[in-house]
Order: structure tokens, then C-alpha cells, then sequence
């Protein structure tokens, strides 16, 4: 046995319950993970509400980001070893203390990375990465808007836009959040709640070039409108709960693109770019050039309470829970 988390009804993070639930076995190509730390991400929020684009009936583990110690691998599994600190992902299933996956989708995770920083890496800065390397293609000196940019894949594509060389302009919701992106290297930052974006942007910067927008609602068209001729748009996400209408004439008159990224179906229609960006992510992260910003961290027995820490966007950066006392270094008795 071991200690889950369990959602036995759809709905609001209180409905999750922490429970004894039989461990998992690998089976053929799987790798029994034993999980030292788990990432709360949106997604996790929306699945768990029956509000997700791809719904998982219950009852389940909820949970999609995770890193730990491989501690039994299934037949057919090659490359992974018990004893391995890895990373990875899945629809659910990580917040508990062992989670079974695909041994092939495991990421290593080096020596001298911590592994709730681990755990903490993968979804929202593959995500940020690959919305500006593959899907928006930045180049430096560009302007750069953020939207929700305290947010994990908000602040991820702050940290990541600032070392690929674009001038960012932060959009938060607070003086605490934009503190976090001018840490992250936001040159300009912008409180949307207080002042009007679309005139904010213009006078910071004198428009964009590049939108990345994991919020929607009322905040996205506004920034669109600032984006100068061959602009782009990128949408990651609806972390305000509303997706945006968009007047296509704003794009035929500057020539704008907007396009959607996905980081579940990515691979799958651009495996070559898919390949790049996470090799390229993975010397960055491994080499201690960026780092997850982890803003608070919760025991497993408070899932319930982490899950709302982000569905009411108080959230900066990521949210981790914690499964073990910290020893990441043995397998189990």
C-alpha cells in the first residue's frame, strides 16, 4: 500500500482526499517511480473540476509533474535503472508516493539538482520554452509581453525570454507577483489590475512583438492590439476561466499570427522541434542557468489546500508537495 491523494467526486479541491491505496506495478515498458516531489500545476485544478479538455472519470489520483528514484522497472524497459533520480509527466497519478510511467518519457535528473527543483522544471518551462523557440520563434532584442507572468509558466517564459535575449514586459496582478518577475529579468513591469494594459504596454516599450498569454479572458485582446506588423500571439492557456473571442481583422490589418501550443500533443506533430527544445532545456536546467522559482510547498496530506493555493491564483511561481522527508538518495527498505 501507500498514501495517496484521491478524488472520488469532480468538483473543488476540498472534495480530494489523502488515503491508503494499493501501489502501482510497472508493468511492460514502465518504471516504478518512488515520488519525492510533485508539481501542482492548472491543469491538475481543471481536471480535478471535470473542466479539462481531455476528462479522467474518477476516482483517481490527480497529479502531472513529478520527480524521484526509480525503484522496480516492468519488462521490456531499457536505458532506466532502479536507483536513477528521474523526472517526468503524466495526465495524473503523481501525488502519491510511487507513480508508474513510461520508462522511455522518464527525464534524468543530474546529481546535484534538487528533486523538488526537478519536479518543479518540466511542464511549466517546456512549455514557456517551446512557445518561444518553436512557436513564436523570438529573437533578442524583441518586446516580449508576458500575461500572468507570476504564474508558473509565466514566470518560466519571463526567466526564459530574458535569456534568450527579449526585452520582457512582465503583466501581473500585484506589486509582490511583478517583484518576483524584476527578480526573474522582466525590464518592465505592469500591474493590470490597476493601470489599462494595452496603454501601459505602448508607454513601457512602445508596443510588442511577441504575446504569451496563459490567462485569456479580457486581457488578450488588449495586448494583441499591441503588437506591431507580423506580430505574434501565442495561447497556452485560460487560467482566468475565460477564453477570449478574437476580431480576426486586427490580424489581417498587421499581418499577425496567433497561435496555439499545447505541450501534451507537441511531440507528436513536431517530434524534431519537440527533440531540440528539450535538449536544449535540459542543458539549461542541468547547468543551473534557470531554475524554477518555488513559492510555496505543501505535505502531501494538504493537496487539497495546494490545489487552491493555484485556483486562486495566489501562486508565484510553482507549488510543490513534498512526499518524503528529503532523503533522495535510497530506495526503500
Amino acid at each position: 500500500m501507500m498514501r495517496a491523494a484521491v478524488c472520488h467526486r469532480l468538483g473543488t479541491p476540498d472534495e480530494i482526499t489523502t488515503e491508503p491505496v494499493p501501489r502501482p506495478a510497472p508493468g511492460p515498458g514502465e518504471a516504478l517511480i518512488r515520488v519525492h516531489a510533485a508539481a501542482v500545476n492548472l491543469p491538475d485544478v481543471l481536471i480535478a473540476a471535470g473542466r479539462y479538455q481531455v476528462p479522467v472519470p474518477p476516482p483517481f489520483t490527480p497529479g502531472s509533474e513529478f520527480a524521484g528514484v526509480v525503484v522496480g522497472v516492468g519488462p521490456q524497459v531499457t536505458g532506466v535503472r532502479v536507483g536513477d533520480r528521474v523526472a517526468g509527466a503524466a495526465m495524473s497519478g503523481a501525488f502519491a508516493e510511487y507513480v508508474a510511467a513510461p520508462a522511455g518519457s522518464l527525464i534524468p535528473v543530474p546529481g546535484g539538482v534538487d528533486l523538488a527543483v526537478a519536479a518543479a522544471s518540466w511542464v511549466c518551462h517546456l512549455t514557456a520554452y517551446h512557445a518561444l523557440r518553436s512557436i513564436a520563434d523570438i529573437a533578442p532584442g524583441e518586446r516580449l509581453v508576458v500575461l500572468g507572468a507570476a504564474g508558473g509558466v509565466g514566470l518560466a517564459t519571463v526567466e526564459l525570454g530574458a535569456l534568450l535575449g527579449a526585452r520582457v514586459i512582465a503583466a501581473a496582478s500585484s506589486p509582490e507577483k511583478l517583484a518576483a518577475c524584476k527578480e526573474r529579468g522582466a525590464e518592465h513591469l505592469i500591474d493590470y489590475e490597476r493601470t489599462p494594459l494595452r496603454d501601459a504596454i505602448r508607454s513601457a516599450a512602445g508596443g510588442a512583438d511577441v504575446v504569451v498569454d496563459p490567462v485569456g479572458g479580457r486581457f488578450a485582446e488588449a495586448a494583441l492590439r499591441t503588437l506591431g506588423w507580423g506580430g505574434r500571439f501565442v495561447t497556452v492557456g485560460y487560467a482566468s476561466g475565460e477564453i477570449p473571442r478574437i476580431p480576426l481583422n486586427l490580424l489581417l490589418l498587421k499581418g499577425m499570427i496567433v497561435r496555439g501550443f499545447e505541450l501534451r500533443t507537441f511531440p507528436q506533430f513536431e517530434p524534431e522541434l519537440a527533440a531540440r527544445d528539450r535538449a536544449e532545456l535540459a542543458e539549461l536546467l542541468g547547468t543551473g542557468r534557470v531554475a524554477p522559482l518555488i513559492g510555496a510547498r505543501f505535505p502531501l496530506a494538504d493537496t487539497g489546500a495546494a490545489l487552491a493555493h493555484v485556483a486562486e491564483r495566489r501562486a508565484i511561481g510553482k507549488v510543490v508537495l513534498e512526499m518524503t522527508d528529503g532523503d533522495d538518495t535510497g530506495l526503500d527498505g
